[in-house]
């Protein structure tokens, strides 16, 4: 099993950029332990983090046929963009949608997701360990596909 897991603009500044909201680990010990886990799981990894939506999506393309699933923490663009969603539709295949923060909790913009309705499924507020759920989540959804 091959996902990829995938992060949006700002989240290389995981650990330092807004510790109190966003904790203190960073983008590198989210990977690792993500690592860790998929190897438990027998799932192979990729990562890639871009801060642009065009670069993002460049990157969702180029998984296309290569990838059973995807993790995808978009960031902001999340909440504005039909362009991420249209790419990762169009790869065909499923995919969960991460925040690190309860999305809902925070300002009204944030509250409305462009991904959530084509995702198998959405982890939010748990910090870092959301992308462990997302990560097992989906390879159990990608194992019951057969």
């Amino acid at each position: 099993m091959k996902i990829a897991v995938l992060n949006g603009p700002n989240l290389n500044l995981l650990g330092t950029r807004e510790p109190a909201l966003y904790g203190h680990e960073s983008l590198a010990d989210v990977e690792r332990s993500l690592r860790a886990v998929g190897k438990e799981l027998g799932a192979k990894l990729q990562f890639a983090q871009h801060n642009g939506e065009g670069e993002l999506i460049d990157a969702i393309h180029s998984l296309r046929g290569k990838i059973d699933g995807v993790v995808i923490n978009a960031g902001a663009y999340t909440h504005t963009s039909l362009a991420i969603r249209d790419a990762l539709v169009a790869i065909a295949v499923p995919f969960v949608e991460v925040h690190v923060t309860n999305v809902y909790a925070r300002e009204p913009e944030r509250r409305h997701s462009m991904l959530a309705p084509a995702a198998v499924g959405v982890v939010l507020g748990m910090g870092a360990y959301g992308y462990e759920l997302a990560l097992r989540g989906l390879a159990r959804k990608i194992a019951a596909r057969g």
